[in-house]
């Protein structure tokens, strides 16, 4: 009789914590811009066109704190150099390296053009916008489902709940927002935010049922594989009740406004919500898939670190955007007529 025994290595995480800040920002990022070029094109009185300054402060957040967890995880500006002097057209990590710098110049100028009050040169960028937006949504999820390796990642339900997941934060974070930024403390507003939560919810429900009907019917990988990570190993159990349990209270809060359209409390509470429940999806999509060994059995435990490469850079970059905030409303509130004129018909 003879006993083989097999040994798997282990290995590090490719993706880091600064992955998942990033690709948590730049989808943010991308449901700002599309919202703040509704606002731009809606007509003034509209519900779109009152948020438009929610948008432009997230907008202007994001999009200049996502290219920072970005150069964070390529840990050196060579990586980030080698994109553009040995350019690859067939990986979409290398396509990206030309499509994020252009999503960032045409936010910072449809932000400037707010600011500046130039409504003209706002509805030319906030077209452009808008298509450079959708680039960026299609590169993230097909930098991730292109992974063969992983079935978790490589099917086509990824990089649509990538999208719907970031498009609901942003509806939090402008409802956070609208605490401090006057034109959110308007009803209408607020109640237009929570018909965009409510629908993104109801998307992202659809969505999970059509991934689970399909993978029952058709056996396709990633249904198995989650279905066997889901009968062995406990963590993913309580993840995956963890997240449905969340997901219920949230929907149901955002087709009750009466409960929380009055109460700042409340408002925090939903929005921060909605943020926690769309890192905490990419956390697991990055960290936790990460964990599940390509060739055999277990899981690889991952053990964040506290220097820059775990907490503190995960911290540190919501600190980043805390500054930024600040900074944003802090300007907005020191010119606070330097902007009125951006929609002529606003103030009527």
């Amino acid at each position: 009789m003879q006993i083989i025994e097999l040994l798997t290595p282990h290995y590090e995480a490719a993706w880091l914590p600064w992955a998942v800040q990033y690709f948590f920002l730049v989808g943010m990022a991308t449901g700002a811009a599309l919202l703040a070029s509704w606002g731009t094109w809606a007509a003034a009185d509209s519900a779109p066109a009152k948020a438009l300054p929610l948008a432009i402060v997230l907008l202007a957040v994001t999009a200049v704190a996502a290219p920072v967890s970005l150069l964070a995880d390529l840990h050196q500006p060579a990586r980030f150099w080698h994109f553009y002097a040995h350019f690859t057209p067939w990986s979409w990590m290398s396509l990206g390296a030309l499509l994020l710098p252009l999503f960032v110049g045409l936010s910072v100028a449809l932000c400037a053009a707010w600011w500046l009050g130039k409504h003209g040169w706002m509805r030319l960028i906030a077209a452009a916008l808008v298509v450079s937006a959708l680039t960026i949504v299609a590169y993230t999820g097909a930098e991730i489902a292109v992974v063969r390796a992983r079935p978790l990642w490589s099917n086509p339900w990824v990089p649509v709940n990538l999208a719907l997941t970031a498009w609901l934060a942003a509806v939090g974070a402008m409802l956070i927002l609208s605490l401090w930024v006057p034109a959110g403390r308007h009803a209408k507003v607020r109640a237009w935010l929570g018909f965009l939560g409510g629908a993104l919810s109801l998307a992202l429900l659809a969505v999970a049922g059509i991934w689970m009907g399909s993978g029952i019917t058709m056996r396709t990988p990633s249904f198995l594989n989650a279905m066997h990570l889901y009968e062995l190993f406990p963590v993913w159990r309580i993840s995956l009740w963890l997240s449905v349990v969340l997901g219920v209270l949230v929907l149901l809060l955002w087709f009750r406004p009466q409960l929380w359209l009055h109460s700042r409390a409340l408002s925090v509470a939903l929005g921060v919500a909605v943020c926690a429940a769309a890192w905490g999806f990419r956390w697991a999509l990055f960290m936790g898939v990460q964990g599940v060994p390509k060739y055999g059995a277990g899981l690889y435990v991952y053990h964040m670190p506290l220097g820059g490469d775990g907490l503190m850079g995960v911290l540190g970059v919501f600190g980043l955007c805390i500054a930024l905030t600040t900074l944003v409303l802090w300007a907005l509130e020191l010119w606070p007529g330097r902007h009125q004129h951006a929609l002529p018909a606003a103030s009527a």
